[in-house]
């Protein structure tokens, strides 16, 4: 099929029932009864708590909402809302307890101090970390910059050094390990398996936390791209707020969309030139299928091609010595 705008459109009722009886089997397979999962009011969450309740009804389903001082409240709202649509309950655990015992805030505004003296959460500051817009024009490397909010409201922005870079990184992941314990003792607790959000956009270019929102039984839309999944969130009656809602990382204290921390142009662009690149359209096709130039398809194709290659550690399970048989014997 020639490279069109369309190519990523999927039957939503066929895939869900496709998604639901895998989803079915695999919980058979892993001797679990039933399932459990975090939601946030995003997409991603909402699509897969819709296809568990459709999987394995509401009774046997437990969505949990995990919010940290620094979640937005439009968040636990949302996520509520959700849960009500689809006949749930949803158990809250707050994680921000757990959080100050890893000092996972001072380490953080330890490194963000490094970058802006001035800092401090304790007055209002906020902060995220982003990368630089216009990757299609300008295609420029994956260097993340620091921005803080004043208490007044100002903006300041400074580039973000390697050390400051992953002390902020490593501490922010706290959050997403934290999350999955809590979502391993209610699975364990019920003989329930945990269910993760991931979509292919997240599990491929490494937008997700080894053994963090990483670490969970099941995956069950970790095939689809991004546009994909709003598919079958219209097919699922996903309430239209949480459809039209902007991605965001929920992750900093100041709000940063998923377009600006990580993805660095929209989904709907982003998928099909991924699509064309994973599936060998060249950048000439690709630009003339989708009106740009070849220049920003290659801009888009090389930024695909480093985000897989540095995030390759996250995607690769953990490494052992048994395929290499039994020890050397000794001499004895």
């Amino acid at each position: 099929m020639a490279m069109n705008r369309h190519i990523l459109d999927i039957d939503p009722a066929a895939e869900t029932d496709r998604i639901v009886a895998w989803l079915r089997e695999n919980m058979r397979g892993l001797h679990r009864t039933g399932a459990v999962l975090g939601i946030s009011g995003g997409i991603d969450s909402s699509v897969c708590l819709a296809l568990c309740v459709k999987a394995f009804g509401p009774g046997k389903v437990v969505p949990l909402i995990l919010p940290e001082k620094d979640s937005e409240p439009a968040s636990e709202d949302l996520a509520r809302m959700l849960a009500a649509h689809y006949g749930l309950t949803p158990i809250k655990e707050v994680i921000t307890p757990a959080l100050d015992g890893y000092d996972c805030y001072g380490r953080r505004d330890e490194a963000i101090a490094r970058v802006f003296p001035e800092f401090d959460a304790r007055k209002g500051y906020l902060a995220k970390i982003v990368l630089p817009p216009g990757l299609l024009d300008n295609g420029t490397l994956n260097v993340y910059s620091l921005t803080i909010i004043t208490p007044s409201g100002e903006e300041k922005t400074a580039r973000l050094g390697p050390a400051e870079f992953a002390q902020i990184v490593a501490a922010s992941n706290f959050k997403q390990r934290t999350r999955t314990a809590m979502l391993y003792y209610h699975a364990e607790l019920r003989n329930y398996a945990v269910v993760g959000t991931p979509n292919k956009n997240e599990h491929d270019q490494g937008f997700f936390v080894k053994f963090g929102d990483g670490g969970v039984d099941l995956k069950p839309i970790v095939h689809l791209y991004k546009t994909q999944v709003y598919q079958l969130a219209a097919h699922l009656d996903v309430p239209k707020v949480i459809q039209e809602r902007t991605p965001t990382s929920d992750t900093y204290s100041a709000p940063a969309t998923q377009e600006e921390f990580f993805f660095r142009m929209p989904f709907a662009t982003m998928d099909l030139l991924w699509y064309a690149q994973e599936n060998g359209v060249s950048p000439e096709e690709t630009a003339q299928a989708l009106d740009l130039t070849p220049a920003q398809v290659r801009n888009a194709f090389d930024d695909f091609t480093r985000k897989t290659r540095a995030t390759h550690y996250l995607r690769t399970p953990p490494l052992d010595m048994a395929g290499l048989g039994r020890p050397v014997p000794g001499r004895g």
